[in-house]
């Protein structure tokens, strides 16, 4: 190799490390690799709208859609990373509230979902099924009463049938009714509370249990209402205690089986449940403003809860409830 050539080939490699080295050293931004890019701080107290909220009494269950402002369920906000990729998920009551903001959220990590709601629910429902669609992954529909036994115990089923498996069980519809006194509760109302917060879980918890093979997940949604009950909540309240409480007794039992279960625990959440009789427009009105926060939540700010306890990170977490109260309350 002549001297010239030499020279010419230690140019070449001396641009070739020189180049290498700044790659390493250069920063390349997220947006520039094509990944997530940093969300910016944003201040909890003015980041959504605080009260006074404008009261639409609607008929239960209500719409989110027909809510003014609607809530924000993560439609725009929320990002996905893949986490739950592949997995398959069952979400009762998710047409609004925070079972829409896990059904967005987890569409958006991966999963393929179905959800349970109120027929009268559909208009909100077919926007979810929309938004997981627009993800490319598979939704399920499936409107049904959960105070109906039989289509209670035939959920899963139905399901696991479209979906080709289930191993995310979101066990999240509720009903909430607001009464001043126990004695101004009519016997049917207390009976429709129990039917739906503590029969239909068990029907579906139940029926799912044998499908669920390690590594699968049960989350329920409770309530700050499981410790610190309202007045006028007397048989939501205990309903929900009693969901907390179940929690905490089927991780004992389902931990050597590979199976967690944990919860999420609310606090006031901007939902169509408070509008369509869970609250009096008074309460509402001012819903959320006396917490340190000075506001409701949104239900798109319990959406990384219930990704978190449906991931793979999370596997050494069961038994335990996580709380999302605005700076008041436990857990």
């Amino acid at each position: 190799m002549s001297d010239e050539q030499q020279l010419s080939r230690r140019k070449l490699m001396a641009g070739i490390g020189s180049g290498l080295v700044a790659t390493a050293v250069s920063p390349v931004s997220a947006q520039e690799r094509g990944g997530p890019t940093a969300q910016p701080m944003a201040d909890p107290t003015t980041k959504y709208p605080k009260p006074p909220y404008k009261f639409t009494r609607q008929p239960w269950p209500g719409l989110a859609s027909k809510m003014d402002p609607p809530p924000d369920h993560g439609e725009k906000s929320y990002k996905g990373s893949g986490r739950l990729m592949g997995r398959k998920a069952l979400i009762t009551g998710g047409d609004s509230g925070m079972g829409r903001a896990a059904a967005i959220a987890y569409a958006r990590e991966g999963a393929d979902v179905a959800i349970n709601y109120f027929p009268t629910e559909e208009p909100d429902a077919k926007e979810v099924v929309a938004l997981i669609h627009a993800e490319g992954r598979k939704a399920v529909a499936i409107p049904g009463d959960l105070r109906d036994e039989k289509f209670a115990k035939s959920l899963v089923g139905k399901a696991i049938s479209e979906l080709g498996g289930l191993d995310i069980l979101v066990s999240n519809a509720a009903r909430q009714q607001e009464f001043a006194q126990i004695t101004d509760m009519p016997d049917e109302e207390f009976d429709w509370i129990i039917k739906t917060n503590i029969y239909a879980p068990y029907y579906i918890i139940k029926s799912a249990i044998p499908h669920l093979q390690p590594g699968s997940t049960i989350i329920a949604t409770t309530s700050e209402q499981a410790y610190d009950p309202s007045p006028d909540l007397y048989a939501y309240a205990q309903t929900k205690a009693a969901t907390m409480n179940f929690v905490k007794s089927l991780a004992k039992a389902l931990g050597p089986k590979g199976i967690r279960i944990n919860g999420v625990a609310p606090g006031p959440i901007y939902t169509p449940l408070q509008i369509s009789g869970g609250a009096t427009e008074q309460k509402f009105t001012n819903f959320g403003g006396n917490y340190p926060l000075g506001r409701a939540g949104q239900p798109a700010e319990l959406a990384s809860i219930f990704v978190q306890l449906a991931s793979q990170d999370a596997s050494y977490t069961t038994g335990n409830v996580y709380g999302a109260g605005g700076g008041d309350g436990q857990p």
